[in-house]
């Protein structure tokens, strides 16, 4: 995927729901808010999901680019 097929992707699930997975194998669901270059995010009511199902509250959260493996917009 090119890199402006990435940011439209990222700037069309601006407001919605988003999964991240990141290195370490920790996957986190948020509200995406915003991104920059790096792949930055700003993620709100974010929440830490766990293998079993299980979710932990995050709030607020930035995330660097260089720990994200994986981001999964939206369906539709």
């Amino acid at each position: 995927m090119s890199v402006d097929m990435a940011i439209k992707v990222l700037d069309q699930s601006l407001g919605k729901i988003v999964l991240i997975k990141l290195k370490g194998s920790k996957v986190i669901r948020g509200s995406l808010q915003g991104f920059d270059q790096h792949m930055n995010l700003s993620l709100e009511n974010a929440e830490e999901v766990s293998e079993d199902g299980k979710s932990t509250s995050l709030g607020t959260l930035i995330v660097r680019g260089d720990n994200i493996i994986m981001i999964s917009p939206p369906p539709g």
